[in-house]
């Protein structure tokens, strides 16, 4: 049997013990000399080839840029035309996109001694200065037609530039292929094996699972990995455990007011705010369609839920999304806008619906529930009600930050209005509009405000009214 020991020949040693030196030479010292030179040679053509190739990648773009160039001066001159106003333009049209204009980044130890990469644009505009100095140094007849043989010229430089380093890179790399070093080691075949378990027992906890999950959009489902409806990254609103304590960002608050088909708003607020169409956001809206459709508030809701969706659709449709939504959604008779009507309406009513089915589940809210009123200790006192003036800035803006409803109230001057509201909210939140009511200074309450929900408020309230019959019964018998 013939043995082929020829692929050993590829091999690259850093040492050799079987080496012979001259008996005056330190076999050691010839050994490490060796290694560095194997080494520096390594490192030099390897460094070599990563230059080479970011070269290319510089010359590609500035290529792209010459071809444009040359095709913008050819298609819009003419022998007649101001030639130096042509390419003035037309190098501002190829400049492009300013986030396109930047080189990539060079690798470690590429053009080191360099300190900044310029950019594309002054690549071409220093270009452009060369070929009209060329120009002007000729003094042609017709400016247009040498302005693009210069820029041909340029060109086809280049293009000869790139050929000798692809040349000079497939040399390399040839050698570079051509030796087996420790870092052409790498892993061939790894496997790994892990028990699956009970494949039945796993079917069921799966069944099991998708059976518990009820869809927002059931639609979804039908449409594919492809659908941009509501069921693609929305979460069914009436889970038990879903999260209505998330709340709405100042910018997603903003958003939720542009009424429905208003698109032009929509994308203005888009273009001007773009972190709006974080998912997020999306999840956030449908919270509150939820939350307020369980309040009452029909058409806030489904407002909601139709500016969630349209967030939802930008962000889905890919890298352009925004722009490819709204140009869909404003096309008369595209089939996008009956699309995104259905979705928004089956969304909608299905949040609709599991509201109103939690709303028969619970109890009555108002039943036994611990409730701020407010009571004047004294018959004699009246508790005024201010409505602070525009002037007062303060006081002003703790008014505006009350709901609509504990506003009417105020307004109303009735105090039995405000103990409405106060009763319709928790005992924290109570103590806190009481609060802010006195430090704007709209409730001008005395010491004897009597809290009846505890019990030195029960107390006085009981002493009150024996106060109250006490003094009434002498008025009947003075005796």
């Amino acid at each position: 049997m013939v043995l082929d020991y020829s692929k050993w020949d590829n091999l690259e040693l850093s040492d050799d013990s079987d080496i012979e030196v001259h008996p005056n030479v330190d076999k050691r010292s010839f050994i490490r000399a060796k290694q560095n030179q194997i080494h520096q040679e390594r490192y030099h053509r390897r460094h070599h080839i990563e230059t080479l190739k970011y070269e290319r990648i510089i010359n590609d773009g500035l290529l792209s840029r010459i071809g444009g160039l040359i095709n913008t001066v050819q298609a819009r001159g003419s022998p007649s035309t101001n030639a130096d106003e042509l390419v003035f333009h037309a190098l501002i049209e190829i400049a492009g996109d300013p986030s396109n204009d930047q080189p990539p980044p060079r690798p470690e130890g590429v053009h080191a001694k360099v300190e900044e990469q310029p950019t594309y644009s002054k690549m071409m505009g220093a270009l452009v200065d060369q070929v009209k100095k060329a120009v002007d140094e000729s003094n042609p007849d017709n400016r247009w037609e040498k302005y693009l043989s210069e820029f041909r010229a340029h060109q086809q430089k280049v293009q000869g530039l790139q050929k000798e380093l692809q040349v000079k890179l497939d040399e390399l790399e040839k050698v570079e292929g051509k030796k087996i070093t420790s870092d052409s080691i790498h892993t061939g075949f790894d496997s790994s094996y892990v028990s699956k378990g009970d494949k039945q027992s796993g079917k069921k906890a799966q069944t099991d699972r998708t059976e518990s999950v009820e869809l927002l959009n059931p639609h979804a489902a039908e449409k594919g990995e492809s659908s941009t409806g509501a069921g693609a990254d929305a979460e069914d609103p009436d889970k038990d455990d879903i999260d209505t304590h998330m709340e709405l960002s100042k910018l997603g608050k903003e958003f939720a007011k542009i009424k429905i088909g208003d698109y032009r708003a929509c994308l203005q607020f888009i273009s001007e705010h773009p972190s709006v169409v974080a998912e997020k956001e999306t999840d956030a809206l449908l919270i509150e369609a939820f939350n307020s459709q369980m309040d009452g508030k029909d058409g806030y809701a489904r407002q909601c839920v139709h500016q969630a969706l349209l967030l939802q659709y930008c962000r889905q449709l890919g890298k352009d999304g925004v722009g490819l939504f709204f140009k869909r959604i404003t096309t008369p008779s595209h089939q996008a806008q009956k699309v995104f009507q259905e979705d928004v309406s089956s969304t909608y009513n299905r949040i609709r619906t599991r509201a109103v089915e939690l709303a028969e589940e619970r109890p009555s809210a108002s039943a036994g529930v611990e409730q701020i009123q407010l009571h004047a200790v004294d018959p004699n006192t009246k508790i005024t009600i201010t409505i602070p003036s525009p002037t007062d800035t303060a006081a002003r803006e703790i008014f505006n930050s009350f709901s609509t409803e504990l506003q009417e109230s105020l307004e109303s001057g009735s105090l039995d209005e405000v103990n409405k509201v106060l009763g319709e909210m928790s005992v924290e939140e109570a103590e806190g509009v009481v609060a802010q009511l006195g430090e704007g200074g709209m409730l001008s309450l005395e010491e004897g405000v009597i809290d009846a929900t505890t019990e030195e408020g029960r107390e006085a309230l009981k002493k009150f009214e024996e106060g109250e019959r006490e003094r009434a019964k002498q008025a009947e018998d003075p005796e």
